[in-house]
């Protein structure tokens, strides 16, 4: 029997940079938690890797946080809106800023 996800994981496109050393490419969630994030991007980072994360929230704060990349699929971009689950699962290990400001505002999403 596969076990539940805990916290549940809310659909919502938002912006984020990411990069192993610095955030510097730019890509958009599929879904989100304060545990994980589904990253949609044609150049995903290898599982294992350790990722900065900056998500933009839609009132302009800022969300700092460390992962770690628990999947990746890659697909060539001009196929990205076709494929399923093109992209990467984040783990969110460790926040940096803008913790409370996430949950509060995946706290006002439907499922």
């Amino acid at each position: 029997m596969k076990a539940e996800r805990k916290p549940v994981r809310k659909k919502k496109r938002l912006k984020v940079r990411f990069g192993i050393d610095y955030p510097k490419r730019v890509a958009f969630t599929g879904d989100a938690s304060v545990g994980g994030l589904y990253i949609i991007t044609g150049q995903p980072e290898r599982p294992g890797a350790k990722l900065l994360i900056e998500i933009s929230l839609p009132d302009e704060q800022q969300v700092i946080v460390y992962g770690r990349v628990r999947w990746a699929k890659k697909v060539p971009p001009n196929l990205i809106r076709l494929a399923n689950k093109a992209g990467m699962g984040v783990q969110l290990t460790q926040f940096e800023l803008g913790k409370q400001e996430l949950e509060d505002y995946l706290a006002t999403l439907r499922r």
